[in-house]
């Protein structure tokens, strides 16, 4: 690359206008260049300046006509170019090369007793006799024989179960469960015995027959996961998470249901469900998404970006017009956190995705960048204070 060239890429990125690719051009030779060595070097916004180009190139990236889908494959590449255009453009590039203009406050940290690392796949496995086992530390292979079903632990970690035939388990026999429990900080992969996989995150757990047997295949979900459900037209697949049961024949589908959230939503990426309430019905069309509010029986369904649903599962946080108090319930489960808060904090809402893999204190120093409020880290505790 030339010197010109590298200029020219420069100005497309302080306009707000640059791509993922040019950013990522840019990060590669900029210790080729030193921007301040050049004679023609362009005018340095202020900070804010910059911040409003990417939030107004990434809003127009990000919204899809109403009738737009993409298919699953390529999700993770829309969050990739949010998280580089947004969050992390700001932080990584603006930062490291304009470190004389822009004056960014670390994060506090007062006391850490544990290093708070980001999620992993981690789980606890709790079979029908009441066994708990530690998922991390079980061996690849056989963990648990109930009836003819068979538990493995595969090689890429993921829980796979397998049974030579629902039927194997009659009417009038007790159906075994097991539950599957992420912590905080967890997240995991578990192959149901029909072939449906299930992505659980963070403070989820999953209940479910170790066989399905009857009319139906029937689990219980609290917190959140993502569903592939194996097609059987004999023996629907249903989901009751919070107030709303979930019925489908085979689809690909995203439920978010934690205790904590102010509603419980429903996400279809393939396929068809049905959303049920004690008072209505719903059927879901792929881009769809349906919500029920905490202690209402009222089902409102929209168009919706589908990738921001299941951003989490390919390694993404998806801000999407969402207070801090939202965002805080999604870091605070991912890192094992509690959060408090000190006055009153901005209602500014944040848009964009920035990736899980990175430490507390670049994920905070990320949001502190957009001025809704400053962070302190006081062991595992987060204090969130006005700006």
């Amino acid at each position: 690359m030339t010197q010109e060239e590298y200029l020219r890429l420069y100005k497309r990125y302080l306009a707000g206008i640059a791509t993922p690719n040019e950013i990522a051009l840019l990060d590669n030779y900029k210790d080729e260049f030193d921007i301040d060595r050049f004679d023609d070097k362009p005018s340095i916004p202020d900070q804010d300046t910059v911040k409003t180009r990417i939030y107004q190139r990434i809003e127009s990236r990000m919204e899809l006509p109403p009738n737009a889908t993409r298919p699953v494959r390529r999700l993770w590449l829309w969050s990739a170019a949010a998280s580089i255009l947004l969050l992390i453009g700001i932080g990584f590039f603006y930062t490291s090369k304009l470190k004389s203009k822009v004056n960014s406050v670390p994060v506090k940290i007062t006391k850490v007793n544990q290093a708070i690392v980001p999620g992993t796949n981690r789980a606890i496995l709790i079979l029908d006799n009441g066994t708990r086992v530690d998922l991390n530390d079980a061996t690849k292979g056989r963990i648990a024989q109930s009836g003819n079903t068979t538990i493995n632990k595969l090689n890429n970690g993921r829980l796979q179960y397998n049974n030579e035939g629902r039927s194997s388990a009659g009417k009038s026999d007790a159906i075994a469960y097991n539950t599957i429990i992420t912590p905080r900080g967890g997240q995991y992969e578990v192959m149901l015995p029909d072939g449906t996989s299930v992505w659980l995150n963070s403070a989820s757990s999953l209940k479910y027959p170790v066989a399905f047997a009857g009319s139906e295949r029937h689990v219980e979900l609290n917190g959140e996961a993502y569903f592939e459900v194996a097609k059987d037209k004999n023996m629907p697949f249903t989901v009751n998470s919070g107030n709303v049961n979930i019925r489908v024949i085979g689809t690909h589908f995203n439920i978010a249901a934690y205790d904590d959230d102010p509603s419980t939503k429903t996400t279809l990426l393939e396929g068809s469900v049905k959303l049920s309430t004690a008072n209505e019905a719903v059927v879901l069309t792929p881009g769809q998404q349906g919500v029920a509010e905490n202690g209402s029986h009222n089902i409102t369904t929209k168009t919706v970006n589908v990738q921001d649903a299941i951003a989490w599962k390919n390694g993404y946080f998806s801000f999407k017009k969402e207070n801090i108090q939202c965002a805080m319930r999604k870091i605070s489960r991912w890192y094992d956190v509690d959060v408090v808060y000190d006055g009153k904090i901005s209602d500014k809402l944040i848009s964009g995705s920035v990736t899980r893999t990175q430490s507390i204190t670049e994920m905070l120093s990320y949001l502190e960048t957009i001025g809704i409020a400053k962070f302190k880290i006081d062991g595992r505790r987060i204090m969130v204070k006005a700006n």
